[in-house]
């Protein structure tokens, strides 16, 4: 097995996401990550823009960030996002513990603004979604090499 299946498996049930639809999802994951790279988090969500859109599927890794579609309707699946880490910018979320949910947004390299919530059934799933998204976005920024963020236009961090 290979990286990203052992992290992507535990990390999908961790999230409740169920087998059919890991099974129903993997074939576009597996075009969009390579083999050696590890999932952070995997988490159903919804884009607070568009109600009515349909489901989401959100997989952060150390070098992407995938998000898949599923039409309510007749349930195909299309590719949202596929977007590697470096080519994001103005990367910010909001935890919201009335809601219990993780509000992330950023901009991706075409120049849209992406918003999606990520829900959690428990205050403490919250918080470890907020320090999973700040573990991978404040170590991105930190590493030598990679793009640095310009205050004017690119800022990571949390509300």
């Amino acid at each position: 097995m290979d990286v990203f299946s052992r992290t992507f498996l535990p990390a999908a049930a961790e999230a409740g996401v169920t087998i059919p639809t890991v099974s129903r999802h993997m074939p576009i994951l597996r075009r969009c990550v390579e083999s050696d790279d590890a999932t952070v988090l995997v988490s159903r969500c919804l884009r607070p823009d568009h109600a009515m859109s349909g489901d989401f599927l959100l997989v952060l890794t150390y070098r992407r960030l995938v998000v898949t579609q599923e039409t309510w309707v007749l349930r195909r699946l299309r590719l949202h996002l596929n977007a590697n880490l470096r080519h994001l910018s103005n990367v910010t979320w909001h935890t919201d513990l009335r809601r219990h949910a993780v509000d992330l947004a950023a901009t991706a390299v075409d120049g849209v603004r992406e918003r999606f919530r990520v829900r959690a059934s428990e205050p403490d799933q919250v918080w470890q979604v907020e320090s999973l998204l700040r573990h991978v976005f404040r170590e991105r920024a930190a590493q030598p090499g990679s793009r640095r963020p310009d205050p004017a236009d690119a800022m990571v961090g949390a509300a």
